[in-house]
């Protein structure tokens, strides 16, 4: 990629996996879907059973060949996150609460302004933490021993 291509990349996604979007340009306009995955060095989203094209794919070994339908990807700039409340396409914006937590606020003419909830499927781990040591970990004692005192510079490396 070059320069010109990485200038031209969102630097801020407010789209993220799972959240519910209408596409609102192209062959599928008007119909809503949930994001598969998002292609952030291309700037485009995947939507589930939407922009479907067919694609031919030659025989080989362990699987057949034909033609299929695949969902191909969709720019960014072509979906809108749906408005929970008024279930309208609305800009995402961003706000603080009170206790100063991060959200997503449906913003634009007639936007609730309401939260935008965080997709489920991105609060579930793929791979759930480890709660066993294992041979590689740093033992407990080793990782609260104290090696360094501030006040006196007891424990700085000598340059």
């Amino acid at each position: 990629m070059g320069w010109k291509a990485a200038e031209k990349l969102i630097r801020n996604w407010k789209i993220l996996r799972g959240d519910n979007v209408m596409i609102i340009r192209g062959k599928d306009k008007g119909e809503t879907g949930v994001i598969k995955r998002v292609i952030r060095t291309q700037n485009r989203v995947i939507v589930e059973g939407k922009n479907l094209v067919k694609k031919h794919i030659k025989q080989g070994q362990g699987h057949e060949g034909g033609i299929f339908a695949v969902e191909a990807p969709i720019h960014a700039s072509n979906v809108q996150v749906v408005d929970p409340m008024t279930g309208k396409p609305c800009k995402v914006g961003i706000r603080y609460l009170e206790d100063g937590t991060k959200v997503r606020v449906a913003r634009g003419i007639g936007a609730s302004g309401s939260i935008i909830p965080r997709p489920e499927i991105l609060k579930i781990r793929t791979t759930p933490r480890p709660t066993v040591l294992g041979p590689k970990d740093t033992p407990m004692d080793l990782v609260l021993e104290k090696t360094y005192d501030a006040k006196t510079g007891k424990g700085m490396p000598e340059l």
